[in-house]
């Protein structure tokens, strides 16, 4: 059984054939829904990707899923030919499927375990690394041991990484409706794993108390185990995207929205309930801001034209501005130039924050307070550096828009914008990846999987 080679990890040869493999010496693989899916998520894979390239891995595979199927699923996907390229030395795989109609989903599933069979067995020293744990741990577990039952060289160690919606949308719904071995299942896969993360404090709280919740219907010892083995791994950040923005281009990108730069509201993030924007309206609507400055909402989602009419019916319809094209090379832009950034995210029932990155990113940019929540993960995102209300609080986000755009002296919101930069910074993905995989060196399968 061999590896596929990608034409980049071609070299040429002195000889007539003119390219010869050149095999890899170090491989990384993450199985995510990378992109075109907008999510943080999909950002971090390229973000450890692109950093293990500086860390001496000649071969990183991001292996994900067909875009018709992430089509058909009704995930949020940015337009392909807005996508940036990855640098050289990293391969975004898409395995067909396995089998026919016949097998509706598990041929999808079956062709990804196929690949990283393909690539586990090649004898090149790998880590595999799942972001969400379902399905993308099953993925990894699953082909590690048939790797290793292969008897082919399998020099494999792995990581996975649990975000909230791991154990909301699997762990906890299976809980309720009495379906143990499932939510077991996910638990199990997890703890399987070399090292073990969550994104949060929050979200290995989620965790834990999940997997209570499975002891003491199975007598199991899930909780304990986790409580002891599961680390934190915040999101990694590309920071350099977002610091030391040159002020023109700043006003170009604004003054082609008819925007001028400490003169708007920004709300930027997935246009959906949990993440609050109607309060903002309402709240916006209330404000003396309103009177100073429109409020942009930046984004896109399934509530876009419920919130298009909340703003009609709100009264400041005219001060509020939708912006759906805004792209990833634009939001830093339209970060830094805002007197203020409100994301009044709020629990929901199928999402909760369990981090925050917009957050942390807007602290990087610049530009105004931070007008959040405690929600989920978003204290650890912003620390003691933005300006926090309740949930479903129009009022609390009346009074700290007025406060952060109308009575903060200038020198103050200069020095909360210095130690928000600051505060976010630990989230550079250089940093995250170092602390990350210094946890694989703990692990004695490391020292002969790495050399």
């Amino acid at each position: 059984m061999t590896s596929l080679i990608n034409a980049k990890h071609l070299r040429p040869a002195s000889g007539p054939r003119g390219l010869v493999p050149r095999r890899p010496t170090r491989r990384l693989v993450i199985v995510v829904r990378a992109d075109p899916v907008i999510c943080g998520h999909s950002v971090e894979a390229r973000n450890l990707a692109e950093t293990a390239l500086l860390r001496g891995y000649d071969d990183v595979r991001i292996v994900s899923w067909p875009v018709d199927r992430l089509r058909e699923t009704g995930l949020p996907l940015k337009p392909l030919d807005s996508i940036s390229p990855y640098s050289p030395g990293i391969t975004v795989e898409r395995p067909a499927p396995v089998g026919d109609y016949k097998v509706p989903d598990g041929r999808y599933h079956a062709g990804i375990v196929g690949r990283l069979v393909e690539l586990f067995t090649d004898g090149v020293p790998t880590v595999a690394m799942a972001l969400y744990l379902s399905p993308h741990a099953f993925a990894i577990a699953e082909a590690r041991r048939i790797a290793e039952s292969t008897g082919l060289p399998c020099r494999v160690t792995t990581i996975a990484e649990a975000v909230g919606s791991d154990v909301t949308n699997i762990v906890r719904s299976c809980v309720a409706e009495g379906r143990l071995g499932p939510a077991a299942a996910v638990l199990s896969t997890f703890l399987s794993f070399d090292v073990c993360v969550a994104v949060s404090d929050y979200t290995k709280e989620v965790v834990v108390a999940a997997a209570a919740e499975v002891d003491t219907r199975l007598g199991t010892r899930f909780a304990a185990e986790c409580a002891e083995r599961v680390a934190i791994s915040y999101p990694a950040m590309d920071t350099r995207a977002y610091l030391d923005l040159d002020p023109a281009e700043v006003d170009a990108r604004l003054a082609a929205r008819g925007l001028r730069r400490g003169e708007y509201v920004l709300f930027l993030s997935r246009l959906t309930t949990a993440k609050g924007v109607d309060d903002l309206i309402e709240g916006y609507a209330a404000s003396r801001t309103r009177e100073r400055m429109p409020l942009v909402i930046a984004g896109n989602g399934p509530e876009a034209h419920y919130l298009h009419a909340v703003a009609a019916e709100s009264g400041a319809g005219d001060s509020i501005v939708f912006a759906h094209d805004v792209d990833d090379a634009e939001k830093p832009f339209l970060m830094a130039g805002s007197a203020a950034y409100v994301l009044p995210s709020k629990p929901c029932p199928d999402f909760t924050e369990t981090f925050g990155i917009a957050l942390a990113e807007k602290m990087l940019a610049g530009g105004g307070p931070v007008i959040t929540t405690r929600t989920g993960g978003i204290g650890e995102a912003v620390g003691d550096c933005a300006l926090t209300i309740g949930v479903h609080d129009p009022v609390g986000i009346r009074d700290s828009l007025d406060r952060a755009v109308l009575d903060t002296p200038p020198d103050q919101l200069q020095a909360w914008e210095l130690r928000a930069r600051t505060h976010a910074l630990q989230f550079d993905r250089a940093q995250v990846f170092d602390r990350l995989f210094a946890r694989l060196e703990e692990q004695e399968p490391v020292a002969e999987a790495l050399g």
